[in-house]
């Protein structure tokens, strides 16, 4: 069993990001022994567990390189290029990968690495800012570039590298610098070119070093999946041992060895990661799973139900459940409160109330369960380079109201798309593996203005209908077409605005509320633009939700990207 870490939380801020509910919780000090149960899996095992390393040095897609790492079905964890490079052996990777970032790496000050880095025997892969560093520290040369490239670029490939043998000689790829590589390092050949970079890409075969200026990981790369995959299973030589149905597998029995016969409680807030936190530990340790599931009032229509179908004593995983209907509780708190920051700390500080008061007519249990995922571990700094996006309290600890010996954490290692394939393996119903993101407070920041009940109910029905009609119109064009519309949103629900006005309906006078219909595409929610949704969807959905929901007279389409807007509606 390997060693566990001690963590020291000292009165923060923080955010419960496994019940997704933002909050402002007082942590007093209180050391907390973590179990890092994931990682323990693949640690323990890492000798056998073949693993590629990125080498992250502040690029905003660090995390999306290492997501398309593991789909080649190859184990991938990031770092920050600040690890010393004993660490990095110790681990044994077959390959490592260095990301883009925002530096010049000739300038005094820019992260770097060490000559050693590329004489370990181990393939590396540099991109963008890492191309360039490797051949800046190798003895070549890069300077500003006289043409900035940024976007689509028609790129020229080399088929006899191993990266580009089953890439189409002329490809599209997404390029983003200032710097180029003017001059290549001693014993590197040129295997790429556009029209106005000289050196797309560049290998230096003997030692298994390519250096690519673009950014293969990016979809807009055409074909970027090929490239990776080929460094990754062709000249890394990983066979490909990284799969859902063997960690689901591992993970379980790693859990029984564990727990023995303890307790767990785990809080369910029905969303992906605790959903299939709770039936990983449910295949594990059956009843001796507690799961408590609060319901707010400010889930959208049926959710509740819905989640008490999988998990609750009807449902098909064996544990106990307890459902707190809390809604009356929640309205109470929140009459009176418009600004939506003061509604956030409402919400998050009535769920650990809630959950408080539970967790102590349970008693005493041995581990609280939690669904942390490896995106909350890379954000919280914990991983990589990139700044401190956002804290997970579950990332650094918790609360202290809660007697408990340690922390189980089955998910920290997998990225997002990874859970819902381990969702899918434990047989959990697709609607609720693949549920749209929904912020922690729910519905109640997509009201504009106070919550009342009422107004829950108004914005439940709109958002049933909106995502009814799109998920038909989509299905329709899937049957058709054979794929999903370019229009299909990644994420898409209907707000409540805080405006009223005069309508007529049925000849009559109205005043009522305006509905707000928000839809996105995106990549990585960083940033987001509007979808664009079929305009006879848009005509459908507004006569259906002014027609069937009460209260409710005009529909209005969100075409605000993010920046300048958030991807809430709020």
């Amino acid at each position: 069993m390997p060693t566990d870490f001690t963590i020291i939380i000292k009165g923060v801020q923080s955010s419960c990001i496994h019940c997704k509910l933002a909050t402002a919780v007082k942590l007093s000090e209180h050391a907390i022994r973590v179990l890092w149960l994931g990682k323990t899996i693949y640690e323990r095992d890492n000798m056998n567990q073949e693993k590629v390393i990125v080498i992250d040095f502040g690029g905003q897609y660090n995390q999306l390189v290492a997501r398309r790492v593991r789909e080649c079905n190859v184990y991938c964890e990031i770092y920050s290029y600040k690890t010393p490079l004993e660490q990095i052996k110790a681990m044994n990777p077959k390959g490592i990968i260095l990301t883009g970032g925002p530096n010049s790496c000739y300038e005094e000050g820019s992260p770097t690495c060490t000559k050693e880095l590329f004489e370990l025997g181990v393939p590396v892969l540099g991109l963008c800012y890492g191309a360039q560093l490797m051949q800046h520290v190798l003895g070549g040369k890069v300077e500003k570039a006289p043409v900035r490239e940024y976007g689509k670029t028609e790129t020229f490939v080399d088929k006899s590298s191993a990266l580009f043998g089953d890439v189409s000689e002329k490809t599209i790829v997404w390029m983003s610098h200032f710097d180029y590589i003017s001059q290549v390092a001693p014993g590197f050949k040129i295997i790429a070119h556009t029209a106005d970079c000289p050196v797309a890409a560049a290998e230096c075969k003997e030692k298994n070093l390519y250096a690519i200026q673009f950014h293969p990981e990016v979809l807009h790369t055409q074909e970027g999946t090929k490239m990776l995959h080929n460094f990754v299973r062709g000249v890394c030589g990983c066979a490909g041992t990284w799969k859902m149905d063997a960690f689901v597998e591992n993970t379980i029995k790693e859990i029984r060895e564990k727990v023995g016969d303890g307790k767990v409680l785990l809080a369910l807030s029905g969303g992906v990661d605790s959903s299939v936190a709770a039936g990983l530990l449910s295949r594990a340790i059956g009843k001796q799973l507690t799961c408590v599931f609060v319901d707010h009032g400010l889930l959208r229509k049926n959710e509740g139900d819905e989640v008490e179908g999988v998990f609750g004593p009807n449902g098909q995983f064996d544990l106990n459940f307890i459902r707190v209907n809390a809604q009356e509780r929640y309205y109470s708190k929140l009459a009176g409160v418009t600004e939506p920051e003061a509604k956030r700390k409402i919400i998050g500080e009535e769920f650990i109330r809630v959950f408080e008061e539970e967790a102590k007519k349970i008693g005493a249990v041995d581990f609280l369960a939690q669904g942390t995922i490896y995106p909350d571990v890379v954000e919280s700094g914990l991983g990589g380079e990139s700044a401190v996006i956002k804290s997970h309290h579950n990332v650094g600890g918790l609360p202290d109201f809660v007697d408990f010996k340690e922390i189980i954490e089955p998910l920290r290692n997998l990225f997002k798309d990874e859970v819902r394939k381990a969702g899918l393996e434990l047989g959990i119903p697709e609607n609720l593996v693949f549920r749209q993101p929904f912020p922690g407070p729910g519905l109640g920041i997509r009201i504009i203005g106070e919550v009342t009940a009422d107004k829950v109910r108004i914005v439940q029905d709109a958002d049933f209908i909106y995502r009814e009609e799109v998920d038909k119109a989509v299905a329709e064009y899937k049957k058709a077409n054979g794929e999903a519309p370019a229009w299909m949103p990644n994420q898409y629900f209907a707000a409540l605005t805080n405006m009223r006005s005069v309508g007529v309906m049925g000849d009559e006078r109205t005043y009522d509320y305006a509905v707000a219909l928000r839809a996105v595409n995106t990549i990585d929610f960083m940033t987001a633009e509007s979808a664009e949704i079929p305009f006879a969807v848009l005509q459908t959905v507004m006569s259906r939700i002014i027609n069937e929901v009460r209260g409710v007279n005009r529909v209005f389409y969100d075409l605000t990207s993010k920046p300048p807007g958030t991807i809430e509606f709020e």
